[in-house]
């Protein structure tokens, strides 16, 4: 099966129909590219690049200049996300259509659930041309 949630090996056994209970604690925290910034897979297709994931912002930090090369949808749980457009607060929703770029930033950091079509690319600095997976 080409959709998984990495890193939590409880589903391996399950027939390819079975719904997948992600324990969410159980899955560790990973690096992203960029400092300060961690996330949990949740969901992911290995084949389309379609992924779910949690990710946790420390304060002051910034994910840098990026296209979403397809849809992507954010649901911040804690703290708020900035960008040149604007503030996405706790509690609210943005989603960004394919083809956007953008800085965003985390000024009092962030917990944010957010659902990709396909993974982000960077476009700038050291991580130019790296996709977030």
């Amino acid at each position: 099966m080409a959709v998984v949630t990495p890193l939590f090996k409880d589903h391996d056994a399950l027939p390819d129909l079975a719904s997948r209970f992600v324990q969410v604690d159980d899955i560790p925290w990973k690096p992203t590219p960029c400092e300060g910034i961690e996330m949990k897979v949740l969901m992911q297709d290995e084949e389309t690049g379609m992924m779910t994931a949690l990710f946790k912002w420390a304060p002051g930090s910034k994910l840098t200049f990026h296209e979403h090369v397809e849809l992507e949808q954010t649901f911040v749980l804690e703290g708020s996300l900035v960008d040149d457009e604007g503030t996405i607060t706790a509690g609210n929703y943005v989603w960004r259509p394919p083809g956007s770029q953008h800085d965003a930033w985390a000024p009092e950091g962030a917990l944010i659930l957010s659902m990709f079509l396909k993974p982000n690319i960077f476009l700038d600095g050291d991580n130019k041309g790296v996709q977030l997976k």
